[in-house]
């Protein structure tokens, strides 16, 4: 039996992107991230989150406090009653000049960190929706064959419709978290 997942970028869709926040004391959540999760959690959803980080890469954290910081995440959204199946994380960047500086699969918007997660938790892309901040983050939900890639920036709030598809682009365009539970 295969699973549907809501795959979720880190920064600026759980956290607001401050820039590498990597402590509880640079958290805060983005607005309508909880209830995104509720409604995918009670559409059996499985909720993964595929975060690039290449503050280990420019050594401004460690891997060891990066993965301390997303325990603490996965913790606060289990206090919202949220369950996060797994959190994968790409540790790499391609101009770092460290040993994190390497070719790899898993920086979106390559496709490793989905398909890595598909196989480990028998999930069916083609039935998963991946929301994110960046184009990258489209980029591998078209990649890995996810059914939805969602586009989220909230400073376009009133720039267009809360959730639109731009019959020009192979994605969606949100300006409010919540209102993609009605792709769920």
């Amino acid at each position: 039996m295969t699973h549907k997942a809501l795959f979720l970028d880190r920064d600026g869709i759980i956290n607001v992107n401050h820039g590498y926040v990597h402590t509880p004391e640079q958290f805060e959540w983005v607005d309508g991230i909880i209830d995104l999760c509720h409604a995918a959690q009670t559409n059996n959803y499985r909720l993964i989150i595929v975060t690039n980080q290449s503050g280990i890469a420019r050594g401004y954290y460690s891997r060891e406090q990066y993965r301390h910081f997303a325990r603490w995440i996965e913790h606060q959204l289990w206090q919202h009653g949220i369950r996060i199946s797994h959190t994968y994380h790409c540790p790499h960047h391609p101009r770092s000049g460290t040993a994190y500086c390497q070719p790899c699969t898993c920086r979106k918007p390559r496709p490793g960190m989905l398909i890595k997660a598909a196989r480990h938790w028998n999930l069916d892309l083609s039935e998963s929706l991946m929301v994110g901040d960046s184009l990258s983050d489209v980029q591998v939900a078209l990649r890995a064959g996810v059914k939805h890639g969602i586009l989220f920036r909230s400073e376009q709030r009133l720039a267009h419709p809360i959730l639109y598809r731009d019959r020009q682009k192979p994605y969606y365009h949100c300006s409010q978290l919540s209102a993609i539970s009605q792709l769920l």
